[in-house]
């Protein structure tokens, strides 16, 4: 009875409640089915016995009476809904309804716990026949909580975006996001004072919001409003520990320069900062040493050093100690500062500890995982940089503690040698060699350097190294090969060895082989820069241009700005014909290096022969500019100006030759041909004239002299006459000397040739005969007659530069002849004046 009223009673409470929307359960039905087939509880349905007993319960036809159901029976009622009485297949009321204004009380078909089902319905496992589900109730966002919460993430959400935007390099965009932040956050507390919660204001998040925003305008360097920030902060009592950030405060005074304000507000930091936070405190007075240092008041950061080596000791405060006791000069506290450096304990595990044991794997497996972890790699370079700040130390303190600086490096090793960085000792005696070398002193450097042949491997390889360098560049190659191998076979490992010796193989023309040199030490480090230059420099001397651009272009991905590899670069495109690359490349070397007067000229040179006179003009006149004593390019500009008939502008180029090349006569001719062909015959006259004092033997100057005299009308034409017909006489005999020399050297060598054909060296001894006989058949024959008066025998070492310049070579890569450029070409009427 209990039980049949307890469900009744949720029935009528759940009339009226709304379920939120929900989507449809495929699965919900599963527990229906029709009473009709229920026949556990038909010995209790006395309608049910009745019927069977008379015609009582005789079922009238299904009809769809009650639509929404796929065979027109009405929809099932659960538990928990309202019941509505539903026939019972012998037409009795159901169970538990009302009947007649009676509540009949209900009979429970399965045990109290379970979901009940109701009779009637139809077999819908899918549950098809109850439609769709209501719809979900929405949230309701209107609230003032829900809204301040809304608030509250999203100002979280762009102090997040704030600090990533900053970590990606967009300062700008970080410092947008912190602002928005500020006005999100103020906006937020408004919102809880309208709504009557502003006790309950989130502290931690304005915080958050004004530091960001500080930290913000600090990185944007708009430091003015950073401190406004800050001050905002620290003046607030309500942010707690908020002195801290006075920090900050000085950082910013530092960056302005502002020394004293940056020491007052490290000291108030430091007063406000408990004992307990120590490490903090250490790094505020190192702060205040580096201001004080900058100011130049050693004194004062001597005293903030001292007593931070006193409560923590490390590398960086006693190499800074070093340095203030350097800069007062003070010798015996620089020596016991140095000791103190050496001493200071890293705190890192012996390099033992990472080697594997074979007995235990587990172990082994362990230390395989840790080995190159990133506290392994922390202490590798803390490692490197306390030896880094040794070093220094000791060649800066060298020189200064002692009265000689082999002396001052002496007692360094030895201080070394009694402490934890024993291995640093024989590097400081290499770089005692180095500093030597520094100072000129080439022996000392090699006397210091050959007390390692009999230590230990490495620092004999490195020892053999500098020597191997050293004698390369004095030349002596033998020495220089001798070391090189001395520090292979030290350490075959060693790339700069292996540089050193392909360098000494390079330099006796076996290039193959220096190429196998540098490949190996490519092989040992592929980031040896100098192994992949040399290789390209090979390449090119074996005409291998495509290996050797390959080297350059890889080169020039690692060095971005070596103005070498571009011009290289360029060099190559150039072998290659490609001068518009060579251009290309040429540019931007002249970016990084703007006033390179070699790459300037070479610029020039390839303009003009690509037929670009003007941006070849330019070229080499910014290449004279920088450097005014280049022959090739005063020979350039000058013919230039003769080829545009600018004749005066040329003088002063020939001019410039002249003082450069006073014995070459050619320049002082082209100097008094530019004055003839621009109508100062007077100026020509004197100009042949004194040349003509200088070198009274040439021909040439003698046969304009005659001209000019003739064409004047002077009277010393008679003696320049006899004059030139002597010079030519000379000449002639000088040159019948020259040739009968060659011709009676060549055939004294033939004749020993024949008289030892069959000999061992026969073959050694004909190439070289060959090589003579080649170069005498470039001379005249014995048997052709001199003629004394033909203009081509007395015009051989000269004419003049304005007839033969339209035969100028456009090719930029062609080899420039080391001859006069102006032999073999008879002179014209066109270079007598008119």
């Amino acid at each position: 009875m209990s039980v049949s009223l307890h469900h009744h009673a949720i029935g009528r409470q759940m009339e009226n409640v709304h379920l939120a929307v929900e989507e449809e359960d495929l699965y919900s039905g599963y527990n229906d089915y029709n009473p009709t087939f229920d026949s556990e509880e038909l010995e209790n349905d006395v309608g049910f016995q009745q019927a069977v007993r008379t015609s009582h319960g005789r079922r009238p036809p299904m009809t769809a009476k009650f639509p929404g159901t796929a065979i027109g029976a009405r929809p099932l009622a659960t538990s928990f809904g309202a019941r509505v009485p539903v026939a019972s297949s012998m037409g009795r009321p159901m169970t538990g309804a009302v009947q007649d204004g009676a509540a009949r009380p209900m009979t429970a078909v399965r045990a109290a716990g379970f979901t009940s089902m109701t009779r009637g319905s139809t077999f819908d496992p899918l549950g098809q026949s109850r439609g769709p589900a209501a719809p979900l109730e929405a949230k309701n966002e209107d609230t003032p909580d829900e809204k301040i919460k809304v608030l509250e993430k999203r100002v979280n959400d762009l102090i997040e975006e704030s600090c990533m935007a900053h970590s990606t390099g967009a300062s700008q965009l970080a410092l947008e996001k912190a602002k928005e932040a500020g006005r999100k956050e103020r906006a937020l507390v408004r919102q809880r004072e309208q709504s009557g919660n502003a006790d309950h204001i989130n502290l931690d998040l304005t915080y958050s919001v004004l530091l960001n925003l500080a930290n913000q305008y600090a990185n944007n360097e708009m430091f003015p409003e950073a401190l406004n920030s800050y001050q905002v902060i620290v003046k607030n009592k309500m942010f707690s520990n908020a002195g801290r950030l006075k920090v900050n405060m000085a950082n910013i005074y530092v960056r302005q320069k502002s020394y004293p304000k940056a020491i007052k507000f490290y000291h108030m930091a430091l007063d406000q900062i408990s004992n307990v936070h120590n490490e903090m405190r250490i790094k505020i007075m190192q702060n205040i040493g580096v201001v004080f240092v900058r100011m130049g008041q050693y004194s004062d950061a001597i005293t903030s050093y001292e007593q931070i080596m006193s409560e923590s000791p490390n590398v960086k405060t006693g190499f800074n100690l070093i340095l203030c006791y350097y800069a007062i000069g003070d010798r015996e506290r620089m020596k016991k500062a140095f000791q103190k450096l050496i001493s200071v304990p890293l705190g890192v595990d012996d390099e033992d500890k990472y080697i594997p044991s074979s007995d235990d794997s587990d172990s082994g497996m362990v230390i395989e995982a840790i080995k190159n972890d990133k506290l392994h790699q922390m202490e590798r370079d803390l490692k490197v940089l306390a030896e880094k700040y040794i070093m220094t130390a000791a060649k800066l303190i060298a020189p200064a503690i002692e009265t000689s600086f082999a002396t001052g490096f002496d007692w360094c090793v030895d201080m070394v040698k009694s402490s934890q960085y024993v291995e640093l000792a024989n590097d400081l005696e290499i770089n005692k060699a180095i500093t030597y070398l520094r100072q000129k002193d080439f022996n000392q450097a090699v006397e210091t350097l050959k007390t390692f042949e009999k230590k230990d491997s490495r620092v004999k390889s490195a020892a053999a190294t500098n020597l191997s360098f050293l004698y390369f560049l004095e030349k002596d190659y033998e020495q220089a090969d001798r070391y090189a191998d001395l520090a292979m076979t030290a350490d075959r490992y060693n790339p700069a060895a292996l540089i050193n010796k392909g360098n000494t193989v390079f330099i006796k023309r076996d290039h193959e082989k220096a190429a196998e040199f540098y490949k190996e030490a490519l092989r040992n480090d592929s980031s040896c820069t100098e192994a992949l230059y040399n290789l390209g420099l090979t390449y090119k001397r074996l005409n291998r241009l495509e290996e050797a651009l390959d080297c350059f272009l890889k080169l020039h991905a690692i060095l971005r700005n070596s103005a070498q590899v571009m011009y290289q670069l360029s060099s190559l495109y150039e072998l290659l014909e490609d001068p518009q690359q060579a251009i290309e490349w040429l540019l931007q070397v002249l970016s990084v290096t703007h006033t390179d007067p070699r790459a300037l000229a070479k610029l020039g040179e390839l303009y003009d022969g690509e037929g670009d006179k003007s941006q070849a003009l330019q070229y080499y006149y910014e290449s004279f500019r920088y450097f005014p004593s280049n022959i090739d390019v005063i020979e350039w500009l000058g013919a230039y100006y003769i080829e545009t008939h600018f004749c005066e502008k040329a003088i002063q180029y020939f001019e410039r030759a002249t003082l450069i090349q006073p014995t070459q006569v050619k320049w002082q001719l082209m100097v008094a041909s530019c004055y003839r062909r621009s109508g100062n015959y007077q100026k020509a006259l004197e100009t042949y004239k004194d040349i003509h004092r200088k070198f009274p033997e040439n021909v040439e100057c003698l046969r304009f002299l005659v001209r000019l005299c003739t064409d004047m009308g002077l009277k010393d034409v008679q003696e320049y006459a006899t004059k030139l017909k002597k010079a030519e006489k000379m000449k002639e005999i000088r040159e019948l000397r020259v040739k009968a020399g060659r011709e009676g050297s060549a055939r004294s060598r033939r004749e020993g040739r024949e008289a030892r054909e069959g000999s061992a060296d026969s073959g050694h001894s004909s190439t070289k005969g060959e090589r003579l006989s080649a170069r005498m058949r470039s001379l005249p024959g014995s048997n052709e007659p001199y003629e004394a008066s033909s203009p081509k025998e007395i015009d051989a070492s000269y004419v003049d530069p304005l007839g033969p310049q339209m035969e100028r070579p456009k090719t930029g890569a062609k080899k420039r002849m080391e001859d006069d450029d102006f032999t073999d070409e008879e002179l014209g009427d066109d270079l007598l004046p008119e």
